[in-house]
């Protein structure tokens, strides 16, 4: 089947080494064989083309939708109220064709490849051809903060704590942008974060299929569950960002580990071919073993360390995750997580510990408040049908895929034994959720870590069963593969573990069971849009509000301060080296209420200990007022009235305005 590990097959003009039959002289065409180029030929070469047209009118249909979607005025559906049509129709398409190609065990592993792209493409690609600007607030700030290491050579000192001295004790991603900034010759990262989307997710899919491809040589479940792990990662982390990053190099190192550091890639069942997938490890002596260790131990070293310079979480996440791996007898190895625990702490307990010192009592107060990741309240309750439905939309989503992982896990038992790492992939984050909110945000984290092994078992929750006797004979089948028929060879490759092969489909039969899978994996699909674009109305800044911000720091002398409702706006962090921001709806509840009551009168209170020739700007724009609204903040009504009060304020000037916001400065005291 395809996907499956064969032996080299012999030369057409020699028998098999073990054959003492006389050769035959071959024939130029038999009449089992037609010559190329025959009519024969062409239908079986059309058949085996035929994938092609469900990806091409997918993406027909797609670029159609794409010419013909308006977002000038987004509503609170975000950009699932604004899409033509037909991008809805190319998605079913899309799926429909993946469906039935990676099911029929004809087709190569290029075809599902291709459609996997393909969804990857409509999925990620869509906002960066809409939007003539990068999306999300925090994707500005990371671009601030590369701007900053590009033009002064260095980032904010760890004496400098607050908002971005994160970013200085973490380096590693915005070292890598400033060098790639340079590398293509482009004015900052602003240029090409709009696709970084794309780009991340691409980079996912060599470390998930080595994840996957350990455990089983089945390419519709490979494929299923790398299709199920593309819809389900709506999260939103693989925008322009340090964790987008680390999350490949995350499931980078746990490849290495999954496919090297196990009992079954050591010994001498790895030397002999007789108990163990073929890898580095070549038949040649304990000195080849030894040396191809150290080459992963070496890799395993980078990836690591690339993870603990670059993101906070990560590293703790891989932490848990080698640590429930080194409890299994399977990969009772100690190496990869003593590695990935001791750079972790030397990072943290220098170039990291003026921030852990700072930041650590609320980390440690943090520990155990559970409701913290659920509770909601001011500035984080979804408000307004479409903020709801779409927020609605994204649970439904993380809840079915962990579901179908479940009847995955019930449902195979030989799936269950034997891809038991994968379970623990899926259930080593899960303490994490105790241990901080992280902002609020360690629920969303917790999902995204959990996806790769409950993507593997949600597809086997789609296939057909695997039976005891189909794992006995394709380990049986797997052997006879992998046992040497002539001298040894010295082979560079990945190894992989041999799993059973569903059993080949049934002719289609008028089945409504049948039907059940497929519309499921649709289902999936098409709630990824909500689920992952529903907020486009708070993350899209329009050229006109990038403008208007523009202006504002183009003007603002060194020690000025910027006033705004809250922190949803393009360029953000621009200059935060030299410029100061308040936010007030991040201030506590009592202080909001004050600025509501009197807008002007606290405003100017606030902002008046500005020192000359320094100056305390007001700033409000249609990113602030998207997310106020849709996060339950201050509602419409209660935004005009504070524009309104600086309006008509004699201590408030006019400096620019425009549809997307305006700008005032405080006037000099008398």
């Amino acid at each position: 089947m395809p996907g499956q590990q064969v032996p080299d097959a012999p030369r057409a003009d020699e028998p098999p080494a073990h054959d003492s039959r006389p050769r035959e002289e071959p024939t130029p065409h038999t009449s089992r064989e037609p010559a190329p180029g025959a009519p024969a030929a062409r239908p079986a070469r059309a058949a085996a083309a035929w994938p092609a047209v469900p990806l091409l009118a997918a993406l027909a249909l797609w670029g159609y939708a794409v010419r013909h979607t308006d977002v000038s005025a987004l509503d609170d559906y975000g950009l699932v109220g604004a899409l033509h049509p037909a991008f809805w129709v190319g998605l079913a398409v899309l799926t429909a064709g993946f469906w039935f190609t990676v099911r029929d065990p004809r087709r190569r592993s290029r075809w599902p490849l291709a459609h996997v792209l393909g969804l990857l493409v409509m999925e990620r690609a869509t906002q960066a051809l809409l939007y003539p600007t990068p999306l999300y607030a925090w994707a500005w700030k990371h671009d601030a903060v590369v701007d900053h290491l590009l033009t002064s050579g260095g980032l904010q000192h760890s004496d400098r704590l607050g908002d971005m001295a994160v970013y200085d004790q973490w380096p590693g991603f915005f070292a890598a942008q400033a060098a790639l900034v340079r590398l293509l010759g482009v004015d900052n990262a602003a240029m090409y974060m709009a696709w970084w989307p794309l780009v991340s997710s691409v980079l996912l899919l060599l470390p998930l299929l080595l994840v996957y491809r350990t455990f089983t040589t089945d390419r519709r479940l490979i494929w299923t569950a790398v299709w199920l792990f593309c819809v389900a990662n709506w999260v939103g982390q693989d925008y322009f960002s340090p964790q987008s990053v680390a999350f490949v190099l995350h499931l980078g190192v746990l490849a290495v580990v999954l496919r090297r550091y196990s009992s079954r890639t050591r010994g001498p069942s790895a030397s002999s071919g007789s108990d163990g997938p073929k890898g580095l490890d070549v038949p040649d002596g304990r000195g080849g073993v030894r040396q191809g260790q150290a080459v992963w131990a070496v890799l395993l070293t980078l990836l690591v360390v690339a993870v603990v310079v670059s993101h906070q979480l990560t590293p703790g996440m891989l932490v848990v995750t080698l640590l429930a791996l080194a409890l299994t007898r399977r990969h009772r190895d100690w190496l990869p997580l003593v590695t990935t625990v001791v750079i972790f702490l030397a990072w943290c307990l220098t170039a990291a510990l003026p921030f852990l010192s700072a930041a650590m009592p609320d980390m440690i107060r943090s520990v155990g408040d559970v409701g913290a990741n659920v509770e909601t309240g001011y500035g984080t309750t979804p408000t307004g049908a479409g903020a709801v439905a779409m927020s609605w939309a994204a649970r439904l989503l993380s809840g079915s895929v962990l579901l179908l992982a479940l009847a995955g896990v019930l449902r195979q038992r030989v799936l269950r034994r034997r891809a038991f790492p994968l379970l623990l992939l899926a259930a080593a984050p899960l303490p994490m959720f105790v241990a901080s909110s992280y902002g609020s945000e360690m629920i969303f984290r917790v999902l995204m870590f959990m996806l790769p092994g409950a993507a593997f078992f949600a597809a086997a929750a789609l296939l057909p069963r695997v039976s005891a006797s189909a794992a006995e004979a394709a380990d049986a089948a797997a052997r006879d593969t992998e046992r040497p028929s002539g001298p040894s060879r010295r082979r560079f490759s990945l190894p992989s573990f041999p799993l059973p092969s569903f059993s080949p489909p049934s002719p289609p039969r008028l089945r409504y069971g049948a039907w059940l899978a497929p519309l499921v994996l649709l289902a999936g699909t098409l709630a990824f849009v909500p689920s992952y674009s529903g907020k486009d109305r708070i993350n899209y800044f329009p050229p006109r509000e990038v403008a208007l911000v523009q202006r504002l720091f183009d003007q603002a002398p060194d020690g000025s301060l910027v006033v705004a409702a809250n922190r949803n706006y393009p360029l953000a962090y621009e200059q935060y080296w030299r410029v100061d921001h308040y936010w007030f709806l991040d201030d506590d509840r009592h202080h909001v209420d004050e600025i509501v009551r009197d807008p002007a009168g606290v405003l100017a209170r606030d902002m008046a200990a500005v020192d000359a020739p320094a100056r305390a700007y007001f700033l409000l724009t249609q990113g602030q007022t998207a997310n106020s609204e849709m996060n339950g903040q201050l509602n419409e009504a209660q935004l005009r009235h504070v524009r309104e009060s600086v309006a008509g304020s004699p201590r408030f000037e006019r400096v620019a305005e425009n549809s997307a916001g305006v700008l005032y400065v405080l006037k000099p005291a008398s």
